[in-house]
Order: structure tokens, then sequence, then C-alpha cells
């Protein structure tokens, strides 16, 4: 896997996630009692072999940076790479931030093929193939036998994809393939969705051609995004693009909806992720575990030092979270450190850090 190199797009500010996504980075969002979103694409880059993956933020980037290099860049054999400012990070003392950053000196990105031409050197240098994952998506993934295909086939492009339910197709990009896998139809977003097959959003590009077309597409009327513009370019052009399905769970989480709902499969019978599946990154030395019914608790996944007064059902808790005397909490995401007052009745929503309540949708029976 020393050719590849793994591009991870992480720019998103999370705006449609309500409360959510206010004061944090949408990569950086608490999933699943153990981890953020941005870490699921991470372990499964290293589950892969890959020794790291080039970080491309358009928001916060210090923040974020900052961040991956306190938690992935701590133990040897993988780490986050932060393009131009890496030199900095590398030189800081063990344990330590780098104190100043190297000034900016590129312009603006204004979407991610933006980023990818603006750091051009540290994404296609040494590279036969680039893998692109994006930060938001839950899954786990090794993504070795699809570069083996890739390579096998000769492919400009192979692209991951699953089949979902018809009517959801319209919130992703919908694609088809021919008799023989070759891609045929790409649509991002659909009004009136033809095939049921959906674009899973991770990627691999044959390195120089994706440097080709990001070239010619520079300076167009398009609007700088692999999915919008790079991809529907090559297939109107006839490069060769397959497909690969992806098995098993996948989840895009851009909405607090949808964040709801991937935590209520956490809990179905069987699982979409099992526990020991999730990324720890969050207390990683913390037990957590699967609990059916016993003391107050009930089809839930709760960490070791979770102190509960009162009776929780249906939830995912995080590290640090109290539950108050008589107080109910069903089908709900309890945060790091939230704290559920006394006598208090929660169903079907996210408590935040600060104990603020942020209503979701229903948890669809999943684990009933």
């Amino acid at each position: 896997m020393d050719d590849v190199r793994a591009v991870l797009l992480a720019g998103g500010e999370g705006r449609r996630m309500g409360r959510l996504g206010q004061g944090r980075l949408k990569p950086l969002v608490p999933f699943g009692g153990t981890a953020r979103l941005i870490d699921f694409s991470l372990l499964n880059a290293r589950s892969s072999g890959l020794r790291e993956v080039l970080i491309l933020s358009q928001h916060e980037e210090r923040r974020l940076m900052d961040d991956l290099h306190t938690v992935w860049n701590t133990r040897p054999g993988f780490r986050a790479h932060f393009g131009p400012y890496d030199a900095a990070y590398r030189a800081a003392p063990p344990g330590q931030l780098p104190a100043e950053l190297p000034e900016r000196t590129w312009p603006a990105e204004r979407g991610t093929a933006d980023a990818l031409i603006s750091k051009a050197k540290y994404v296609f240098d040494g590279a036969r193939d680039v893998l692109v994952q994006h930060a938001d998506h839950v899954y786990r993934f090794d993504y070795r036998d699809m570069l083996r295909e890739h390579r096998r086939s000769g492919a400009a492009l192979t692209i991951a994809y699953q089949r979902i339910e018809m009517r959801y197709v319209h919130l992703f990009g919908m694609v088809a393939f021919d008799a023989a896998g070759n891609l045929t139809e790409f649509v991002e977003k659909p009004a009136e969705p033809t095939s049921d097959l959906v674009f899973a959003a991770f990627c691999l590009f044959d390195a120089g051609v994706l440097h080709r077309w990001l070239e010619r597409l520079e300076g167009s009327h398009w609007q700088h995004d692999i999915s919008r513009d790079v991809i529907p370019a090559m297939l109107a052009a006839g490069e060769r693009i397959r497909g690969h399905l992806v098995p098993g769970y996948w989840e895009d989480i851009g909405t607090v909806d949808r964040y709801h709902r991937a935590h209520g499969l956490l809990l179905a019978d069987p699982p979409s992720l099992a526990l020991d599946a999730l990324p720890r990154t969050v207390r990683p030395g913390l037990a957590r575990r699967r609990v059916a019914d016993e003391d107050g608790v009930r089809d839930s996944i709760v960490p070791a030092d979770l102190v509960n007064e009162g009776r929780i059902e249906r939830c995912v808790v995080y590290p640090g979270v109290r539950v108050g005397a008589d107080a109910r909490v069903s089908d709900t995401v309890l945060l790091p450190g939230a704290r559920v007052p006394a006598g208090a009745d929660i169903d079907g929503a996210i408590v935040l850090e600060d104990g603020f309540v942020q209503p979701a949708a229903a948890l669809q029976g999943a684990g009933r």
C-alpha cells in the first residue's frame, strides 16, 4: 500500500446538525459511545495497511489538526499527515503541539477538488493511486480487495457503491452499471431516481488520471467538487470507471436525524456494527459493554464509569455521564459528561455535554 495515497476530505461545518454541530467541527462529532465520526475512516485506513492519511480540511484547520495529532500521531506505524503543516507537527516535542504554523501561501479552497489541487505535491508525488475518503461516514472496510480489483481492471477510477431503499436514493449520488460492471450513470441527488444503487463516497483514482482531470477542470465553470464535477466529466469523456460493492453497514451522517437513526441501529439485533468494531478514541482505556437488562439499564451501550440512579433504555452512553434519581432516558444518545437531572423524562433525543436536550427522530424501534 506504499504507493497508495489516502486523502481524507474533512471540511464540513455540520450546519445541518442543529445544536449538536454548534461549537464543534463536524468530523469531531461524537459517535457510537467510543469515538468521533472522522475516526472511522482513519481506522479503516490503518486496518488496511496504510501508513498515513493526508488530511484536507477547509474549516478551522488548526483545531482539527491539533486534535488528530494528539489522538492519532502518538504511536508508530500510522499517522495523520497535514500537508504543508506537517513538518511543524513532526518537529514539535513528543506530547506537545507546535507553537506556530507556516503562513498560508495557497488560495482558499472552494471545494473538495480545489483542496486536491492546492496541495497537489502532497497528494500525487510518488502515488500510483489515490484513495479519497470522507470524514462523516460510519463504516468498517478493508480497502485492499478494492485496490486489487481496481488495478487488475486497469480502470481510471473505481467507486464504492451500495444498494439502498429507493426512497432514500435522492439523498445520495445515484449510480448504475452495465453487465460488465462499468459505470453508465452518475447523478448527484436525483429528483427522480431510476436506480437503487448509490455512491458510497469513497473511491480509488489512478493518480495520473485524477491529476490530469483536475488540471483540465481548473479555470472552467465548475463547482470544485469530486462528485459534481470530476466523476461526471470522466464518465462523459468515456474514462473506464468500475464499481465495487460495499458489503455490510455504511452510513453517511449528514443530518441529526441520520445521526440519531444510526445510533439506534447500533442497538439493533444484530447491530449495524459490533461494539468491538468501533474505533476507541474517546477514553480508549475505559471499558464499554452492551447491557441487555440489569441495574436500571436495558438494551444499551454503556461505559464502565456510568453513574445511573434512574432508568436507561435503548441508549448509547458516553463516558462521564450521570443520570439522576428517578430519571427515565430512552432512545437517546448521551454525549461525554452529560448530566440528566433527577426526575427527568427524556425520549428520542441527544443530550449534549452541557445538558441541552436536542430532540431527534425516533430510533425506529431498533433493538426493541
